[in-house]
């Protein structure tokens, strides 16, 4: 592992662990503080990010057959994880105790990668602006691809549960809800306009930018004290075999089908199947305990996942470099 990418990953624990002893020593108040930033970095922050970022988006030069190499096989993890999680809701009385949001929760908690703190060090180390070019594409549309289908899934959820306790004449207002609560959803939304006034009217003007960009940049740090704030609030006992299981799906299980897919499905080698199945190998994402906290369901195991994640990758990483090596 190089240098540079063990001090940005010590830097993201010190980060870290600044949060947890906020939360401890209650610097911000008795509130449920963690809840209230996650608002705004979910409200405000990163709105501010995914709006810019498709506004710039160069649809037309992204190396698709690259990104479905990446993205086919992790929103196949998506769903797969979430199918399976709906599964064992249904059929166990403990886990029905679970809030109906729970399945994609874990879904979203099992595909999202930390792409940005971890990924972008990792590849511009390794393989400098070849491969920056592919992860900056992969980056740009993780959000759009991963979220909004995780999304999807929680507010098709929760409309079936409107249904039934509304009975047959709440079917259609329950879909009218749905398909209100994900097209005017903070993730959702912003994705949708930025595309728009791209398509309509080209780059945004240098003020607009200006303040998008200073908005955005709050989104790593936020989002980094928001999991120590989390980790002082629930804890992380108690979850950790559930946050383990999901921690290996990311950590090795994806990573295992991108390079299936990637390489003898879609013959990709050198700097793009290493940065791919790199992009697959990162640790959970802070999205996932942000998307946690949007719906309510698992905070804890989220919060588990994310750290213990992030720990795992400094003995995963060198593993899929090696893999790597020997498949050339």
């Amino acid at each position: 592992m190089s240098s540079l990418l063990f001090l940005k990953l010590l830097a993201i624990f010190v980060v870290v662990a600044l949060g947890w002893v906020v939360g401890r020593l209650k610097w911000l108040g008795e509130a449920d503080v963690a809840r209230t930033l996650s608002n705004a970095a979910f409200y405000i922050y990163i709105p501010a990010l995914l709006f810019r970022t498709m506004v710039r988006l160069d649809v037309s030069n992204l190396p698709w057959s690259t990104l479905a190499a990446f993205f086919g096989p992790a929103l196949a993890l998506l769903v797969g994880v979430y199918l399976w999680q709906r599964h064992v809701r249904a059929h166990s009385e403990q886990a029905a105790a679970l809030r109906v949001t729970a399945p994609s929760v874990r879904a979203m908690t099992s595909a999202f990668g930390n792409n940005v703190q971890v990924g972008l060090p990792l590849v511009a180390a390794l393989f400098g602006e070849p491969g920056l070019t592919i992860h900056i594409a992969i980056i740009s549309l993780h959000s759009l691809v991963l979220m909004t289908s995780a999304t999807v899934l929680a507010e098709s959820d929760l409309a079936r549960e409107r249904h039934r306790e509304g009975g047959n004449d709440g079917r259609w207002r329950a879909l009218l809800l749905t398909s209100r609560s994900t097209l005017i959803h903070p993730v959702v939304l912003p994705i949708l306009c930025g595309l728009a006034w791209q398509a309509v009217f080209g780059p945004l003007p240098a003020l607009a930018d200006e303040i998008l960009l200073t908005l955005s940049q709050a989104v790593i740090p936020l989002c980094l004290v928001l999991i120590g704030l989390s980790l002082a609030q629930y804890g992380i006992r108690g979850n950790l075999r559930q946050a383990a299981v999901l921690v290996a799906l990311k950590l090795f299980l994806l990573p295992t089908l991108v390079l299936l897919v990637a390489h003898w499905g879609l013959g990709l080698s050198g700097v793009p199947l290493a940065v791919v199945v790199l992009a697959a190998a990162l640790p959970i994402g802070v999205n996932a305990l942000i998307f946690a906290q949007r719906y309510e369901a698992l905070e804890a195991e989220a919060t588990s996942a994310v750290v213990l994640s992030t720990l795992g990758f400094m003995l995963t990483a060198p593993l899929w470099l090696a893999v790597l090596a020997a498949v050339g």
